[in-house]
C-alpha cells in the first residue's frame, strides 16, 4: 500500500481544468490548451506523499529545472512556453507554476546512471547487471561506472511503484527508433549536466527524466536535474563503499528508515510527519544545490 497520506484538493482556478494531482506538482489545462504545471511543496519518498511539506521546495524545483532548460537547448529543446502567472491564479503560485506545450509523452521514466546508488546497485549485488546491462566486479555503494548506462523504468501511476526494465523492453513499447532516441538523448543530457554540476563540486550520480513528442520532435518535460529527481553529491567528500552525503532528499529517507521515525517502509501504515529539524535540514539542501549549480543567490 502507499500514496497519498491525505490527498490535497485541487485549487480552482477560473479559466483552468484541473486534470490531474501527482505526487509533487498539480496539472491544469487552460483554454488555449497549454498544460499548467504548479509545483507544490510535497515531499514524496518510499512511494509515498508524506504528510509534511518542505517550504520552497517547489520554487526550487521550478527555478533550478528552469536554468537546466536553458543549459540544455542546444541539445533537446524542452516544454515551457511562459512562466507567467494565469489570471486568476492564487499568488502563491508565483514562481513554481509553467505554462507548457502539451506534448504525446513517452510513458517511459529514463533514468542515466554514472554511479551505483539506490535500486541500481541493489540489482548490482544480486546479478552483477542494472536493467540487464552487465557490469564489472568489484563494485560497491557510490562507485563511478566505467561510462554512463541507460537504465530506464515503466512510468507508474500515483502509489505505485516505478520497475525498472531493460532496454529490450523499452523498444518492444515505444519502437526500435523511439528507444533509441531515447537512450541517446538520455546520456547527452546526462553528460552535459554532469559535466556542468561537476565543475560546481558536485557530482551528479544519477537522474532521470520524461520525454515527449511535439509533432516529430523529440522535447524534454516535466522537471529536469532537481533534487527530487536527481542525486547530487559533495564530489569533495566522495568515497565510494559507503552511502554518500547528499543535497537531495536521501535526507529525507534516511530518516524514515531510521530507528528515530519508528516507522516500518514495508508495512501498511502510512509513514509519520516529519520533524522540524528535518524539514529545516531538507530545505537547506535543496537551497544549497540550486545555489551551488546555478550560481545564484536564492531569493
Amino acid at each position: 500500500m502507499s500514496g497519498f497520506v491525505e490527498k490535497p484538493e485541487a485549487v480552482q482556478v477560473p479559466g483552468l481544468v484541473h486534470l490531474h494531482t501527482g505526487k509533487v506538482r498539480d496539472l491544469y489545462q487552460n483554454e488555449a490548451g497549454d498544460l499548467v504545471m504548479v509545483a507544490s511543496d510535497r515531499m514524496s519518498a518510499y512511494d509515498w506523499v508524506l504528510p509534511t511539506e518542505i517550504p520552497d521546495k517547489g520554487r526550487v524545483l521550478t527555478q533550478l529545472s528552469l536554468w537546466w532548460f536553458d543549459q540544455l537547448a542546444d541539445i533537446v529543446p524542452h516544454h515551457v512556453i511562459s512562466t507567467e502567472l494565469p489570471v486568476g491564479a492564487p499568488a502563491d503560485w508565483a514562481g513554481r507554476t509553467l505554462i507548457c506545450k502539451s506534448l504525446r509523452m513517452v510513458p517511459v521514466e529514463c533514468v542515466a546512471r554514472g554511479y551505483l546508488a539506490g535500486s541500481g546497485l541493489l540489482e548490482y549485488k544480486a546479478t552483477r547487471t542494472v536493467c540487464g546491462l552487465a557490469l564489472p566486479h568489484g563494485l560497491t555503494d557510490g562507485s563511478e561506472l566505467p561510462a554512463p548506462i541507460f537504465t530506464p523504468a515503466t512510468k507508474a501511476a500515483v502509489g505505485d511503484h516505478d520497475e525498472n526494465v531493460s532496454y529490450e523492453e523499452v523498444a518492444r513499447q515505444v519502437g526500435v527508433e523511439t528507444a533509441a532516441e531515447l537512450r541517446r538523448t538520455t546520456l547527452a543530457v546526462y553528460s552535459r549536466a554532469r559535466d556542468t554540476a561537476r565543475e560546481r563540486g558536485i557530482i551528479l550520480a544519477d537522474t532521470k527524466f520524461e520525454f515527449g513528442y511535439d509533432g516529430e520532435q523529440l522535447v524534454i518535460a516535466d522537471e529536469v536535474l532537481t533534487p527530487d529527481s536527481s542525486r547530487f553529491w559533495p564530489a569533495a567528500s566522495w568515497q565510494p563503499g559507503r552511502p554518500q552525503p547528499s543535497y537531495d532528499k536521501q535526507y529525507v529517507r534516511d530518516w524514515l528508515t531510521s530507528d528515530a521515525s519508528g516507522w516500518d517502509r514495508h508495512g501498511e501504515q502510512p509513514p509519520p510527519a516529519l520533524p522540524q529539524q528535518v524539514v529545516d535540514a531538507t530545505r537547506a539542501k535543496y537551497l544549497e544545490a540550486y545555489e551551488l549549480l546555478t550560481g545564484l543567490p536564492w531569493t
